[in-house]
Protein backbone atom coordinates (compact mmCIF):
# COMPACT_ATOMS: atom_id res chain seq x y z
CA UNK A 1 0.00 0.00 0.00
CA UNK A 2 1.70 3.58 -0.82
CA UNK A 3 2.13 5.88 1.34
CA UNK A 4 0.56 9.24 1.87
CA UNK A 5 4.47 10.60 0.61
CA UNK A 6 4.56 8.17 -2.35
CA UNK A 7 1.31 9.39 -3.59
CA UNK A 8 2.12 13.02 -3.41
CA UNK A 9 5.06 11.81 -5.61
CA UNK A 10 3.19 10.56 -8.12
CA UNK A 11 0.33 12.87 -8.23
CA UNK A 12 3.54 15.41 -8.93
CA UNK A 13 5.39 13.25 -11.58
CA UNK A 14 2.02 11.86 -13.01
CA UNK A 15 1.18 8.59 -14.54
CA UNK A 16 3.99 8.77 -16.96
CA UNK A 17 6.67 10.45 -14.86
CA UNK A 18 8.62 13.52 -15.09
CA UNK A 19 9.10 15.53 -18.24
CA UNK A 20 11.71 18.05 -19.56
CA UNK A 21 8.77 20.20 -20.42
CA UNK A 22 7.51 19.47 -16.75
CA UNK A 23 10.89 21.27 -15.81
CA UNK A 24 10.32 24.07 -17.97
CA UNK A 25 12.05 23.56 -21.46
CA UNK A 26 9.31 22.58 -24.56
CA UNK A 27 11.20 20.80 -27.29
CA UNK A 28 8.44 21.19 -29.23
CA UNK A 29 9.05 24.82 -29.15
CA UNK A 30 12.43 24.61 -29.99
CA UNK A 31 11.59 22.47 -33.10
CA UNK A 32 8.60 24.74 -34.19
CA UNK A 33 10.91 27.62 -33.83
CA UNK A 34 13.97 25.88 -35.77
CA UNK A 35 11.40 24.89 -38.61
CA UNK A 36 9.70 28.30 -38.86
CA UNK A 37 13.53 30.26 -39.48
CA UNK A 38 14.58 27.27 -41.59
CA UNK A 39 13.22 29.47 -45.04
CA UNK A 40 15.10 32.42 -43.29
CA UNK A 41 18.73 31.12 -42.94
CA UNK A 42 18.09 30.13 -47.03
CA UNK A 43 17.60 33.49 -48.03
CA UNK A 44 21.12 34.73 -46.71
CA UNK A 45 22.53 31.82 -48.81
CA UNK A 46 26.13 33.46 -50.46
CA UNK A 47 29.17 32.07 -52.38
CA UNK A 48 30.51 29.78 -49.79
CA UNK A 49 27.73 28.84 -48.06
CA UNK A 50 24.07 27.47 -48.84
CA UNK A 51 21.99 28.53 -45.83
CA UNK A 52 20.97 25.07 -44.57
CA UNK A 53 20.14 23.97 -40.84
CA UNK A 54 20.34 21.04 -38.89
CA UNK A 55 23.77 19.72 -38.93
CA UNK A 56 25.81 20.31 -35.71
CA UNK A 57 28.23 22.56 -37.00
CA UNK A 58 27.94 25.31 -40.06
CA UNK A 59 30.18 25.29 -43.01
CA UNK A 60 31.47 27.94 -45.17
CA UNK A 61 33.92 27.11 -48.43
CA UNK A 62 36.58 30.24 -48.49
CA UNK A 63 37.57 28.77 -52.12
CA UNK A 64 34.31 29.10 -53.84
CA UNK A 65 33.70 32.45 -52.05
CA UNK A 66 36.64 33.52 -54.40
CA UNK A 67 39.23 34.01 -51.63
CA UNK A 68 43.29 32.89 -52.65
CA UNK A 69 45.08 34.06 -49.68
CA UNK A 70 42.43 35.20 -46.92
CA UNK A 71 43.45 36.51 -43.45
CA UNK A 72 40.18 35.21 -41.22
CA UNK A 73 38.56 38.00 -39.05
CA UNK A 74 35.65 37.09 -36.12
CA UNK A 75 33.90 39.12 -34.15
CA UNK A 76 31.49 38.77 -31.44
CA UNK A 77 28.67 40.88 -29.91
CA UNK A 78 25.17 41.07 -28.17
CA UNK A 79 22.50 44.08 -28.47
CA UNK A 80 22.78 44.96 -24.67
CA UNK A 81 20.66 46.39 -22.42
CA UNK A 82 18.39 47.43 -25.26
CA UNK A 83 17.33 44.01 -25.36
CA UNK A 84 15.06 45.25 -22.17
CA UNK A 85 13.69 48.03 -24.67
CA UNK A 86 12.41 45.51 -27.06
CA UNK A 87 11.21 43.21 -24.48
CA UNK A 88 9.75 45.98 -22.30
CA UNK A 89 8.09 47.42 -24.96
CA UNK A 90 6.71 43.98 -26.96
CA UNK A 91 8.72 44.95 -29.87
CA UNK A 92 11.26 42.46 -31.13
CA UNK A 93 11.24 43.38 -34.42
CA UNK A 94 14.63 44.89 -35.07
CA UNK A 95 17.21 44.10 -32.69
CA UNK A 96 18.17 41.08 -34.86
CA UNK A 97 19.49 43.35 -37.23
CA UNK A 98 21.29 45.41 -33.97
CA UNK A 99 22.80 42.03 -33.32
CA UNK A 100 24.35 41.34 -36.78
CA UNK A 101 25.32 44.70 -36.80
CA UNK A 102 27.61 45.28 -34.07
CA UNK A 103 29.46 41.93 -35.32
CA UNK A 104 30.16 43.19 -39.04
CA UNK A 105 31.21 46.97 -38.47
CA UNK A 106 33.66 45.33 -36.60
CA UNK A 107 34.83 43.36 -39.00
CA UNK A 108 34.52 45.60 -42.05
CA UNK A 109 36.77 48.17 -39.97
CA UNK A 110 39.96 45.63 -40.06
CA UNK A 111 38.75 45.69 -44.14
CA UNK A 112 36.85 42.27 -43.59
CA UNK A 113 34.02 41.15 -45.73
CA UNK A 114 31.72 39.23 -43.22
CA UNK A 115 31.18 35.43 -44.51
CA UNK A 116 29.18 33.99 -41.87
CA UNK A 117 27.55 34.40 -38.87
CA UNK A 118 25.60 32.06 -35.97
CA UNK A 119 23.43 34.01 -33.13
CA UNK A 120 22.88 32.42 -29.87
CA UNK A 121 19.28 32.86 -28.15
CA UNK A 122 19.01 32.34 -24.22
CA UNK A 123 15.75 32.65 -22.54
CA UNK A 124 13.78 30.93 -19.74
CA UNK A 125 10.80 29.89 -21.61
CA UNK A 126 10.61 29.78 -25.77
CA UNK A 127 8.25 31.77 -27.33
CA UNK A 128 8.14 30.78 -30.90
CA UNK A 129 6.63 34.13 -32.26
CA UNK A 130 9.48 35.83 -30.24
CA UNK A 131 12.10 33.68 -31.15
CA UNK A 132 11.22 34.14 -34.98
CA UNK A 133 10.88 37.67 -34.99
CA UNK A 134 14.37 37.98 -33.30
CA UNK A 135 15.49 35.42 -36.15
CA UNK A 136 13.85 37.31 -38.74
CA UNK A 137 15.66 40.41 -37.80
CA UNK A 138 18.92 38.36 -37.77
CA UNK A 139 18.37 37.26 -41.22
CA UNK A 140 17.77 41.02 -42.47
CA UNK A 141 21.23 42.32 -41.08
CA UNK A 142 23.37 39.13 -42.70
CA UNK A 143 21.02 40.04 -46.21
CA UNK A 144 22.28 43.72 -45.38
CA UNK A 145 25.81 42.54 -44.92
CA UNK A 146 26.25 40.12 -47.08
CA UNK A 147 26.95 37.63 -45.11
CA UNK A 148 25.44 33.45 -44.45
CA UNK A 149 23.35 32.49 -41.31
CA UNK A 150 24.68 29.18 -41.01
CA UNK A 151 23.53 28.38 -37.69
CA UNK A 152 22.99 29.48 -34.50
CA UNK A 153 21.72 27.77 -31.07
CA UNK A 154 18.81 28.59 -28.60
CA UNK A 155 18.71 27.42 -25.43
CA UNK A 156 15.67 27.41 -22.65
CA UNK A 157 17.17 27.68 -19.39
CA UNK A 158 14.32 28.00 -16.82
CA UNK A 159 15.11 29.67 -13.87
CA UNK A 160 17.99 31.98 -14.97
CA UNK A 161 15.99 34.20 -16.97
CA UNK A 162 12.65 36.10 -15.73
CA UNK A 163 9.26 35.60 -17.95
CA UNK A 164 9.75 36.92 -21.27
CA UNK A 165 13.14 37.96 -20.96
CA UNK A 166 16.16 36.68 -23.57
CA UNK A 167 19.23 37.38 -24.60
CA UNK A 168 21.63 37.52 -27.35
CA UNK A 169 24.96 36.97 -28.92
CA UNK A 170 25.92 36.89 -32.42
CA UNK A 171 29.53 35.48 -33.78
CA UNK A 172 30.57 36.56 -37.39
CA UNK A 173 33.84 35.47 -39.31
CA UNK A 174 34.85 37.69 -42.40
CA UNK A 175 37.88 37.44 -44.51
CA UNK A 176 40.73 40.34 -46.35
CA UNK A 177 43.20 39.23 -48.63
CA UNK A 178 46.53 39.15 -46.93
CA UNK A 179 47.94 42.05 -47.64
CA UNK A 180 44.72 44.15 -48.37
CA UNK A 181 43.92 44.20 -44.51
CA UNK A 182 43.11 47.81 -42.76
CA UNK A 183 45.96 48.00 -39.59
CA UNK A 184 45.89 51.73 -39.37
CA UNK A 185 49.89 52.20 -40.66
CA UNK A 186 48.89 54.09 -43.58
CA UNK A 187 47.40 56.80 -41.63
CA UNK A 188 49.42 60.75 -41.77
CA UNK A 189 49.25 63.92 -40.54
CA UNK A 190 47.04 65.76 -42.66
CA UNK A 191 44.74 62.70 -43.79
CA UNK A 192 40.94 63.63 -43.82
CA UNK A 193 38.41 62.37 -41.50
CA UNK A 194 34.79 61.96 -42.94
CA UNK A 195 31.76 60.42 -40.45
CA UNK A 196 28.29 58.59 -42.25
CA UNK A 197 25.30 58.97 -40.38
CA UNK A 198 24.24 56.59 -37.50
CA UNK A 199 20.39 55.05 -37.70
CA UNK A 200 19.99 56.69 -34.06
CA UNK A 201 21.55 55.12 -30.53
CA UNK A 202 22.37 51.87 -32.71
CA UNK A 203 23.26 49.52 -29.83
CA UNK A 204 25.37 51.52 -27.08
CA UNK A 205 24.66 53.81 -23.95
CA UNK A 206 21.03 51.88 -23.31
CA UNK A 207 21.83 52.01 -19.65
CA UNK A 208 21.49 55.90 -19.55
CA UNK A 209 19.06 56.11 -22.11
CA UNK A 210 16.89 53.96 -20.01
CA UNK A 211 17.28 56.12 -16.92
CA UNK A 212 16.91 59.18 -18.95
CA UNK A 213 13.28 57.29 -20.03
CA UNK A 214 12.76 57.38 -16.56
CA UNK A 215 13.36 60.55 -15.50
CA UNK A 216 10.65 61.86 -18.65
CA UNK A 217 8.41 60.03 -16.73
CA UNK A 218 7.35 58.82 -20.66
CA UNK A 219 6.34 54.76 -20.83
CA UNK A 220 7.18 53.19 -24.34
CA UNK A 221 3.84 53.26 -25.73
CA UNK A 222 3.76 57.27 -24.98
CA UNK A 223 4.80 59.13 -28.30
CA UNK A 224 8.19 59.77 -28.92
CA UNK A 225 9.11 63.54 -28.54
CA UNK A 226 11.72 63.44 -31.03
CA UNK A 227 10.11 61.31 -33.79
CA UNK A 228 6.78 62.49 -34.78
CA UNK A 229 4.19 59.63 -35.56
CA UNK A 230 5.93 56.63 -33.81
CA UNK A 231 6.16 55.56 -29.88
CA UNK A 232 8.71 56.14 -27.51
CA UNK A 233 9.96 52.55 -28.05
CA UNK A 234 9.85 52.18 -31.76
CA UNK A 235 11.73 55.28 -32.26
CA UNK A 236 14.33 54.13 -29.63
CA UNK A 237 14.73 50.72 -31.11
CA UNK A 238 15.47 52.18 -34.44
CA UNK A 239 17.94 49.51 -36.24
CA UNK A 240 22.08 49.78 -35.87
CA UNK A 241 23.04 50.89 -39.64
CA UNK A 242 25.37 48.29 -41.18
CA UNK A 243 27.93 50.36 -43.23
CA UNK A 244 29.66 46.61 -44.93
CA UNK A 245 28.65 46.86 -48.76
CA UNK A 246 29.40 50.63 -49.38
CA UNK A 247 32.35 50.77 -47.06
CA UNK A 248 34.13 47.67 -48.43
CA UNK A 249 33.71 49.19 -52.03
CA UNK A 250 35.48 52.41 -51.04
CA UNK A 251 38.52 50.49 -49.70
CA UNK A 252 38.73 48.05 -52.67
CA UNK A 253 38.66 51.56 -55.03
CA UNK A 254 41.74 52.98 -52.73
CA UNK A 255 42.24 55.79 -50.34
CA UNK A 256 40.80 54.47 -47.10
CA UNK A 257 43.84 54.53 -44.40
CA UNK A 258 41.53 53.40 -41.32
CA UNK A 259 37.82 52.95 -40.37
CA UNK A 260 36.37 53.44 -36.73
CA UNK A 261 33.11 52.06 -35.65
CA UNK A 262 31.66 54.51 -33.00
CA UNK A 263 30.34 51.91 -30.46
CA UNK A 264 30.62 51.74 -26.78
CA UNK A 265 33.23 54.59 -25.65
CA UNK A 266 32.09 56.78 -28.36
CA UNK A 267 34.68 59.45 -29.88
CA UNK A 268 36.83 59.73 -27.15
CA UNK A 269 37.89 56.14 -26.75
CA UNK A 270 37.17 54.38 -30.36
CA UNK A 271 39.05 57.30 -32.28
CA UNK A 272 42.55 56.66 -30.82
CA UNK A 273 42.57 52.74 -31.74
CA UNK A 274 43.44 53.31 -34.96
CA UNK A 275 46.08 56.48 -34.42
CA UNK A 276 49.39 55.52 -35.02
CA UNK A 277 51.74 56.52 -32.55
CA UNK A 278 52.54 60.29 -32.27
CA UNK A 279 49.12 60.99 -34.32
CA UNK A 280 45.66 62.44 -32.96
CA UNK A 281 42.54 63.17 -34.05
CA UNK A 282 40.86 67.07 -34.29
CA UNK A 283 37.44 67.20 -35.12
CA UNK A 284 34.75 70.10 -35.51
CA UNK A 285 31.53 69.23 -34.22
CA UNK A 286 29.68 71.92 -36.44
CA UNK A 287 30.15 69.81 -39.25
CA UNK A 288 27.63 67.22 -38.57
CA UNK A 289 23.81 67.61 -37.64
CA UNK A 290 22.85 66.49 -34.18
CA UNK A 291 19.73 63.49 -34.42
CA UNK A 292 16.74 64.76 -32.65
CA UNK A 293 16.85 61.74 -29.97
CA UNK A 294 20.56 62.97 -28.65
CA UNK A 295 19.42 66.48 -28.04
CA UNK A 296 16.45 65.49 -26.37
CA UNK A 297 18.76 62.75 -24.43
CA UNK A 298 20.82 65.46 -23.56
CA UNK A 299 18.41 68.05 -22.86
CA UNK A 300 16.09 65.64 -20.38
CA UNK A 301 18.90 63.96 -18.54
CA UNK A 302 20.81 66.92 -18.25
CA UNK A 303 23.63 65.24 -20.02
CA UNK A 304 26.76 67.11 -20.72
CA UNK A 305 28.32 67.38 -24.27
CA UNK A 306 31.38 65.54 -23.25
CA UNK A 307 29.53 63.19 -21.71
CA UNK A 308 27.44 62.54 -24.45
CA UNK A 309 30.24 62.55 -26.62
CA UNK A 310 32.15 59.77 -25.01
CA UNK A 311 28.58 57.27 -24.32
CA UNK A 312 26.91 57.66 -27.99
CA UNK A 313 27.70 57.76 -31.67
CA UNK A 314 25.80 61.64 -31.76
CA UNK A 315 24.66 61.16 -35.18
CA UNK A 316 27.95 59.23 -36.64
CA UNK A 317 28.20 55.37 -36.76
CA UNK A 318 31.21 55.17 -39.11
CA UNK A 319 34.27 57.22 -39.20
CA UNK A 320 36.47 56.93 -42.16
CA UNK A 321 40.35 58.21 -42.10
CA UNK A 322 41.10 58.80 -46.06
CA UNK A 323 43.91 60.32 -47.81
CA UNK A 324 43.05 63.67 -49.05
CA UNK A 325 43.18 63.83 -52.21
CA UNK A 326 40.82 60.95 -52.65
CA UNK A 327 38.20 62.21 -50.23
CA UNK A 328 36.16 64.25 -52.81
CA UNK A 329 36.03 60.56 -54.72
CA UNK A 330 35.26 58.74 -51.81
CA UNK A 331 32.76 61.10 -50.60
CA UNK A 332 30.95 60.74 -54.05
CA UNK A 333 31.09 57.27 -53.61
CA UNK A 334 29.32 56.79 -50.75
CA UNK A 335 26.48 59.46 -51.11
CA UNK A 336 25.49 57.76 -54.44
CA UNK A 337 25.26 54.58 -52.13
CA UNK A 338 22.51 56.52 -50.15
CA UNK A 339 24.90 57.52 -47.02
CA UNK A 340 25.14 60.57 -45.86
CA UNK A 341 28.77 61.64 -45.59
CA UNK A 342 30.38 64.74 -43.41
CA UNK A 343 33.72 66.27 -43.41
CA UNK A 344 34.40 65.87 -39.70
CA UNK A 345 37.95 66.91 -39.06
CA UNK A 346 41.84 66.03 -39.51
CA UNK A 347 44.57 63.73 -38.40
CA UNK A 348 47.22 66.02 -36.52
CA UNK A 349 50.50 65.31 -34.68
CA UNK A 350 49.38 64.63 -31.26
CA UNK A 351 52.26 67.14 -29.70
CA UNK A 352 49.99 69.83 -31.47
CA UNK A 353 47.12 68.59 -29.90
CA UNK A 354 48.01 67.33 -26.81
CA UNK A 355 45.79 64.45 -26.56
CA UNK A 356 44.44 61.33 -28.20
CA UNK A 357 40.78 63.63 -29.45
CA UNK A 358 39.62 67.38 -29.07
CA UNK A 359 36.22 67.93 -30.84
CA UNK A 360 35.94 71.55 -31.16
CA UNK A 361 32.06 72.86 -30.09
CA UNK A 362 32.56 70.40 -26.98
CA UNK A 363 35.74 70.04 -25.59
CA UNK A 364 36.44 73.18 -23.36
Amino acid sequence: MATDDSTSTDDKRGRNGLTYKDAGVDIDAGNALVDAIKPLTKSTARPGADGELGGFGGLFDLRAAGFNDPVLVAATDGVGTKLKVAIDSGNHDGVGIDLVAMCVNDLIVQGAEPLFFLDYFATGKLSVEVGKAVVTGIAEGCRQAGCALIGGETAEMPGMYGAGDYDLAGFSVGAAERGAMLDGTEIREGDMILGLASSGVHSNGYSMVRKVVEISGLDWAAPAPFAPGKTLGEALLAPTKIYVKPVLAVHKAGGLHGLVHITGGGFYENLPRVMPDGLACLLNRDAWPGLPVFNWIAKTGGVSATEMHRTFNCGIGMVLVVDPERAEAITADLTDAGEDVFAIGSVVTHDSLGKDVSIRGVDA
